[in-house]
């Protein structure tokens, strides 16, 4: 008995310090963003960026792992069910913590299984029209559609992504019936846009912008909260009648729920400081991403806004798993 005594006693006396000694000597060993998307694209590359910052913040080396599939399901579970030591970390997007947890079963709760340890940065989408359509805007749009309900038609990259979403979205705030026409991937579906196949397409300002500059499309609107610095000279769809419309490609960084509270403040104000970086914003920029100065409060309450504002357009659309 005195034996078991003695060995709880040191149980309790470990448990006890363990994270008092983990807060205080973090970080002694590198730290790893998992990216639930394959290497190359737009989250690989701005976690990356970030990661050569945030390893001089911090004096380690930041480790950027792909694990990718089944819609960002494969990393972001990885990193739920991850030792909250801080040292696991997720590159979080719209599509992890928003879209997909409302579309399927990931087996992990966007909300109750992350915390938000910064604001990253946004892409905004942009609803092209292929010229030969003849739509100046989204009135233009919006009175075509009402004329004959139904007859235009939408492309995205799939079921349950953004832009399909962002098609669903403005189709229940102007009160009209569209197409949607899904891809596999956003390259043909943009394909088929500027071949005149498809009409329409909700497209990140990224991929957009050569064909808008060459006038192989027409931006009708922005969807940001506000306008594009890269596109200053087109609205909102916001500003073109539909107000509070938002939608875009955001990202940021999250750990796991259960992470010491020492621990995710150092982890914050250094990625305060990575974004502070007036380098970095213009790399950024460059890639046609806005920084987001969020604090990770005001993310939090951001990204728990955006998951019941996809769960509800999935709702309301009808839309099956």
């Amino acid at each position: 008995m005195k034996s078991f005594r003695q060995l709880l006693a040191v149980l309790l006396l470990a448990s006890s310090t363990a994270v008092p000694a983990l807060a205080g000597d973090y970080p002694e060993r590198p730290i790893t963003i998992v990216v639930p998307y394959p290497a190359g694209g737009s989250a690989d590359i701005l976690a990356r960026t970030v990661g050569q910052k945030l390893s001089v913040q911090i004096g380690q080396p930041v480790i950027v792992e792909n694990r990718a599939g089944a819609g960002t399901a494969i990393g972001a579970r990885f990193v739920a069910e991850a030792r909250p030591d801080g040292y696991t970390l997720l590159l979080g997007t719209v599509s992890s913590q928003a879209i997909n947890p409302a579309m399927s079963k990931t087996g992990y709760d966007p909300l109750k299984d992350f915390v938000p340890v910064s604001a990253l940065a946004s892409i905004p989408f942009v609803l092209v029209a292929n010229p030969g359509v003849g739509y100046a805007n989204v009135g233009d749009l919006i009175a075509a559609a009402k004329q004959n309900p139904g007859s235009i038609s939408y492309a995205s990259a799939g079921p349950g992504t953004s832009n399909h979403l962002a098609g669903e979205m403005l189709a229940s705030a102007a009160k009209i019936k569209l197409l949607h026409v899904p891809y596999k991937g956003s390259a043909p579906a943009l394909a088929d846009v500027l071949a005149g196949h498809v009409p329409l397409m909700f497209d990140l300002q990224t991929t957009s912008l050569p064909n808008i500059a060459s006038h192989k499309l027409k931006a009708l609107a922005v969807t940001g909260s506000q306008r594009s610095s890269l596109l200053p000279g087109v609205p909102t769809v916001a500003e073109s009648g539909l107000p509070g419309f938002e939608v875009s490609a955001w990202f940021g960084v999250f750990a796991p729920a259960k992470v010491p509270a020492p621990v995710l403040k150092k982890l914050s104000a250094a990625m305060a400081r990575v974004l502070e970086d007036p380098v970095l914003a213009q790399r950024l920029r460059d890639i046609g991403a806005e920084p987001d100065a969020r604090s990770a409060a005001q993310f939090s309450a951001y990204v728990a806004e955006e998951a019941g504002k996809y769960a509800s357009v999935v709702k309301t659309a009808g839309l099956a798993p």
